[in-house]
């Protein structure tokens, strides 16, 4: 018998105009992934945002977003993208539980996943994601951990898309069956990196031993490995 692949899962915040290409390349290679979005924090058409390493960095438009992100997963990122941990819980709670319920109402589709705004949270943020519906939260913080995590609501990831260490640890993941990578689209500033991303992306599809899989799925108890 085969021994169970290793699956592999990423997701991508802020909801920037670079998505619109990342989503193509992932349609192209029909690879999932999920969207972490803030909608407060967007207009109707795309605007200025800010700027990353010389290059400027816009967000996406409401006129937009539907045929940007069809057919992937979304997850709530906050309503407006501010450090949870410095607001009252009413206020935290809000932002919470008000960016959930637009994100469903616009995309049609259940919302499970948060990721905590600059990766800050403490108990009271975790027990808030919970109590509003979600199945998870992500942090920024890179870790080496068994799955299911000991706590979902502190689910770290492995690494960011562009760490050093990327495919060493690739590799330490096939011990625990799961691999999660996360970035930004606006990280890629140049056609070599996305040409290199690219290049990621079909090296992990033509490993045998692994899968791509979705986020949510990791937590309703289906068993997204194959033998």
């Amino acid at each position: 018998m085969q021994k169970k692949k290793m699956i592999v899962v990423q997701c991508w915040d802020d909801g920037v105009t670079t998505d619109a290409r990342l989503t193509d390349l992932l349609r192209q290679l029909q690879i999932p992934a999920t969207f972490n979005l803030c909608p407060g924090m967007y207009d109707k058409r795309a605007r200025f945002g800010w700027i990353h390493k010389q290059t400027e960095v816009w967000r996406l438009g409401w006129d937009e977003m539907r045929s940007v992100y069809n057919g992937f997963t979304i997850a709530n990122h906050s309503l407006t993208h501010p450090n949870l941990c410095d607001l009252p819980v009413t206020e935290a709670r809000h932002e919470i539980a008000v960016a959930r319920d637009r994100l469903q109402q616009f995309f049609g589709q259940p919302v499970m996943g948060f990721v905590y705004p600059f990766g800050a949270f403490n108990s009271t943020i975790m027990t808030l994601v919970k109590e509003t519906g979600h199945c998870y939260a992500r942090t920024t913080q890179p870790a080496e951990q068994s799955f299911p995590p000991a706590n979902p609501m502190a689910f770290h990831p492995n690494c960011h898309f562009l760490s050093q260490d990327f495919w060493l640890q690739y590799e330490n993941s096939r011990k625990w069956g799961l691999f999660y990578f996360w970035g930004h689209s606006y990280e890629l500033i140049s056609e070599n990196l996305w040409q290199e991303f690219e290049v990621k992306l079909r090296r992990i599809t033509e490993d045998p031993c692994s899968v791509w899989g979705e986020l949510p799925q990791l937590f309703s108890g289906s068993d997204l490995t194959a033998t």
